[in-house]
C-alpha cells in the first residue's frame, strides 16, 4: 500500500488562529480536494492526522468535528477520491498527552489501526514544525506546504538539523504533482 499522511488545518483546509469550529468555517484550500482525489486515483491511501485541541478547550463539540470531517469525506468522494482514516488528538497542550503532535502518538495509532509495522519513508505533509517532527519521529519523509503556517515554518527549518530532508512545495496540489510524477518513474 502506498500511504500518504496529511495534516488537516493549513494543508487541506484554511487554518484559523481562532480555530476552525464548524463545517461552515471548514473551507478547503483551492486545489486540495482535487489533489486528494488525484492521489487516491494514483494508488495512494490517504490518512489525516490532526491536533484538534479546540475540542478539549470546548470551542466546538465532537458533533461539530464529525460534521467537518463528513464535509471533507463528501467533498473528496465527489471529486473521486477517498480518505482512508482520520486520526485526531483532542487534547490541550497542557494535557501532556502522547498523541499531540510533535509527539508521534497519532502516527502510532495510525500504524496500529492499519496494522503496519513501520512508516519508514511514508510521505507526511504538514504546514508546521510539529507536523514534520511527529512524522520524522516515525521515519516518515517530511513534506512542508507553504499554505497555512508553512511560510513561517519554512524559515525555521534550518534551526532543526533533523528536518534537512524536508521537501517543500507551495501547496497540496504541487505535492500531488510531485508524488504522482515520481511514482510514474519508479
Amino acid at each position: 500500500m502506498k500511504l500518504l499522511i496529511l495534516d488537516r488545518d493549513g494543508v487541506i483546509n484554511q487554518d484559523s488562529d481562532a480555530f476552525v469550529k464548524s463545517a461552515e468555517e471548514w473551507i478547503p484550500i483551492p486545489g486540495s480536494i482535487d489533489a486528494i482525489a488525484r492521489l487516491t486515483n494514483a494508488g495512494y491511501a490517504i490518512c489525516v492526522v490532526s491536533n484538534q485541541s479546540g475540542l478539549g478547550r470546548g470551542y466546538f463539540s465532537q458533533m461539530d468535528l464529525d460534521a467537518m470531517h463528513q464535509k471533507l469525506d463528501e467533498l473528496v468522494a465527489k471529486a473521486g477520491g477517498k480518505i482512508l482514516g482520520i486520526f485526531v488528538c483532542p487534547h490541550r497542550p497542557e494535557d501532556e498527552c502522547a498523541c499531540r503532535k510533535p509527539k508521534p502518538g497519532l502516527f502510532d495509532e495510525l500504524m496500529a489501526s492499519l496494522q503496519l509495522g513501520t512508516l519508514e519513508g511514508v510521505p507526511a505533509v504538514g504546514d508546521s514544525l510539529r507536523d514534520l517532527q511527529a512524522g520524522l519521529a516515525r521515519g516518515c519523509q517530511p513534506i512542508l506546504v507553504r499554505t497555512g503556517k508553512g511560510h513561517k515554518t519554512e524559515g525555521q527549518l534550518a534551526e532543526f538539523p533533523g528536518l534537512s530532508s524536508t521537501l517543500v512545495f507551495d501547496d497540496l496540489s504541487m505535492v500531488a504533482d510531485y508524488l504522482i510524477q515520481a511514482g510514474e518513474h519508479r
